[in-house]
């Protein structure tokens, strides 16, 4: 550890010993990370700044989602799991379409072409 991390470390102990972090929201919660696995490394620090400023919707993470369960459908060979992934993969599709449909853009190309792909996929 270089210096400069040993006092931020010293800081930061210092400052929870002394109560500052009690009135932060979401204090004694637990942390929702994000996987960014699926987005190319020199991509993460915009899509995090995209995020966080409201420009990557619902929609796209549910498509994330969708195709993560894809992905596990694929390679699952247990029967009682391949049922749970499908249910879990419908409810995020609906979820997706109530979105989209909220959205007013159900109609769109891409959406038709994502879900046409989708369809080819479990047929």
């Amino acid at each position: 550890m270089d210096i400069i991390w040993k006092i931020a470390d010293e800081k930061i102990r210092e400052a929870m010993k002394n109560g500052e972090f009690r009135d932060l929201p979401g204090f004694g919660k637990p942390l929702d990370i994000d996987d960014l696995s699926h987005i190319p490394e020199e991509l993460r620090i915009g899509y995090l700044m995209l995020k966080n400023a409201g420009y990557v919707s619902e929609a796209t993470d549910l498509k994330k989602e969708l195709m993560t369960i894809e992905d596990l459908l694929r390679c699952c060979e247990d029967e009682k799991e391949k049922e749970r992934l499908t249910q879990k993969w419908n409810e995020k599709l609906l979820r997706l379409q109530a979105v989209m449909r909220k959205r007013n853009i159900s109609n769109s190309l891409a959406l038709r072409e994502y879900q046409q792909r989708i369809d080819e996929k479990f047929r």
